[in-house]
């Protein structure tokens, strides 16, 4: 990397001298068009980056203006992915070309490779001044581009490991060299979920000023119309019945995963953020750094906007990972779990024998809309193939299109929900081209294919206390009860009848049904064990893969925020770390879980779906010794 870091710096001399050289960002173009800016997996790829998510047809130019100060003869690279190159050789369908001052580049991108990697598009004799520049996408099937380099040199040696792109962003100037203040906070909570929402609004209104970071530009995670699950589990339950109130406030009205974008009501989300003057919005902000306190306690967080490149330095005494992928709490050295806990562990029957790295999956959701005449789709032939026992004879595809089980929820990701849509495409594209009398969608269209993935399961930050199986079946008392959980542990794990034909491949997911009786979760599973000023709230806290099954429904997920939040007051208010309002503050925690932050809302009382639909009235649990 070192001798990569004096080469750039070498080159750039040498450039300031003889070359030219203009490094421009697909994802801070003036105008994205068509193209989606997708950030999902910028750690893994070093950035966020232009998709062309069209369902197949191709989408509008994303255009900006370069300026040229030196006119010349320019090599013009993207950095592009061909994405079915993990199941086929044969090139791929995410074709794209570039354009510069309405002179199309010969060379076709995004087709071939196997590896995010820079491919040449063409030389272009460009003059002094502003220069328009164009993506044209040629398929609408999820072409990418991360960036485009223009240079007047012969044959550049291009960056690719992610150390290397970041000296070179930032010698050439789409990152910074320093990031700029960004104030300091009581509280900085990272992730716009819901758990993170609820976090935010919970201590902002118990009196803390909060910075919340979310790095998509809609709220409410998988709730968003972004990704569309449902609002699931239930609220407002003993021993604790004000915690849920707040959802009431913000929570959609509607029911239904995989259905048209209103029905998630991402304005409300807006409105309530908004209207909180102690919370700081920082949307389509992604964290990318602790910087540690000699203690080990994080000093501070470094944030990144996903399509400037600005970073802002953002300081507090508290903090609280909200990621889901538990991302915060990694950076910050806090220990983790990922995959399944072996039997012998906790004593666990629903635990597999053997520990294992399978994880439940993320989903692709999707639709098709009925149209008054016949449709047409392309023949999607990437290396999947179905036949009319193997293809999935539905119009939609909710919660059970799930895939990655097999894979790393973390480093694999973008192949998992590159999976998804494979699947998608090429199930559709059989229903509408082989399948034998296929009337019944002769008419119909894709209406609506997600291309931001809805996750599950991936890291569990550990707590002081880890919560088992044991402790909900045997109803076992823990003295810092707080929220309750009442969804059983909904293990999902391939489908059956899905392994048959694609074995190790599935996308189809089951899950059998292993009730509970409602159980108050412990405070001590919200906070980490080594990072002493780390909360936690969403699938990311302290419990073993099976409990996960049950703690990990959204609704559930907006109580522990509340929860978090309300700890976080009394931190501040005693100058404590988290630890300590478990060893000195119970009585105080419990005071506000019974009078909770929410106010009065007018929903319709539909708490009480889920996943898979209704969920019967559950008795009140009420907790010994209370």
């Amino acid at each position: 990397m070192k001798r990569f870091f004096f080469g750039t710096c070498f080159l750039c001399v040498l450039n300031s001298i003889w070359a030219t050289s203009i490094l421009v960002e697909a994802e801070s173009f003036q105008q994205t068009g068509g193209w989606q800016v997708d950030q999902q997996f910028m750690d893994l790829m070093g950035s966020s980056y232009l998709i062309a998510h069209g369902m197949g047809v191709p989408v509008e130019d994303a255009c900006t203006s370069v300026k040229i100060v030196k006119k010349g003869r320019y090599q013009v690279y993207a950095r592009t992915f061909n994405w079915t190159s993990n199941w086929t050789s044969k090139e791929g369908p995410g074709a794209f070309k570039i354009s510069l001052n309405g002179k199309e580049l010969p060379n076709t991108l995004g087709t071939k490779g196997s590896i995010w990697e820079w491919q040449y598009a063409g030389s272009v004799d460009l003059g002094k001044g502003e220069t328009a520049l164009v993506l044209k996408d040629m398929s609408g099937f999820d072409g990418r581009c991360d960036a485009i380099y223009l240079t007047t040199q012969q044959n550049p040696v291009l960056p690719n490991s992610l150390e290397e792109l970041d000296d070179f962003r930032r010698t050439l100037g789409t990152l910074p060299k320093s990031p700029s203040e960004g104030g300091h906070y009581d509280l900085v909570v990272v992730g716009g979920g819901i758990g993170g929402m609820c976090t935010a609004i919970s201590a902002a209104r118990l009196g803390l000023k909060v910075a919340l970071v979310h790095d998509r530009p809609i709220l409410g995670g998988n709730n968003s119309s972004e990704v569309r699950v449902h609002l699931g589990g239930k609220i407002e339950m003993e021993p604790y019945p004000a915690l849920g109130r707040l959802l009431r406030e913000f929570g959609h009205s509607t029911i239904g995963n995989a259905q048209p974008a209103e029905n998630y009501e991402d304005g409300k989300k807006d409105s309530i953020i908004a209207a909180e003057p102690n919370i700081k919005m920082l949307r389509n902000y992604r964290a990318i750094k602790t910087q540690m306190n000699a203690d080990g306690t994080i000093a501070s967080i470094i944030i990144r906007q996903v399509c400037t490149g600005e970073e802002l330095c953002l300081s507090a005494p508290l903090f609280c990972d909200c990621t889901g992928d538990g991302n915060l709490g990694f950076m910050a050295g806090a220990d983790w779990r990922m995959g399944r806990e072996g039997r012998n562990e906790f004593g666990e029957s629903l635990a597999p024998e053997q520990a294992d790295k399978m994880t439940m999956g993320s989903s692709v959701q999707w639709y098709s809309v009925e149209t008054n005449n016949k449709t047409d789709f392309p023949d999607f032939d990437y290396g999947l193939q179905f036949t009319d026992e193997s293809c999935q004879k539905v119009t939609m595809g909710e919660w059970t299109w799930e895939t990655g089980m097999n894979y790393n929820q973390i480093t694999d990701f973008e192949r998992i929900r590159d999976y998804g849509m494979l699947v998608i495409y090429s199930n559709w594209s059989y229903l509408k081209n082989h399948l034998p009398n296929n009337e019944k969608y002769q008419n119909r269209e894709l209406g609506w294919v997600a291309y931001v993935a809805g996750k599950r399961e991936s890291r569990r930050l550990m707590g002081d206390y880890i919560l088992k199986q044991d402790d909900v079946d045997k109803h076992v008392f823990h003295e810092d009860a707080t929220f309750t959980i009442n969804w059983h542990f909904d293990l999902h794990f391939p489908d059956p009848k899905n392994t048959r034909y694609f074995p190790g491949n599935e996308f189809k997911a089951e899950t059998k049904s292993n009730p509970i009786y409602p159980y108050a979760v412990p405070y001590r599973c919200l906070y980490s064990r080594n990072v002493n000023n780390l909360f936690m709230a969403g699938r990311c806290i302290s419990v073993t893969h099976v409990t996960l099954g049950s703690t990990r429904l959204m609704r559930t997920i907006a109580m522990m925020g509340e929860v978090v939040g309300m700890a976080a007051s009394i931190c501040k208010t005693h100058q404590v770390q988290p630890r300590q309002v478990y060893q000195y503050y119970l009585p105080e925690l419990r005071n506000l879980m019974k009078k909770g932050v929410g106010r009065s809302g007018n929903l319709p009382d539909n708490q009480n779906f889920n996943e898979g639909g209704y969920l019967k009235e559950m008795p009140k649990v009420t907790i010994p010794g209370r």
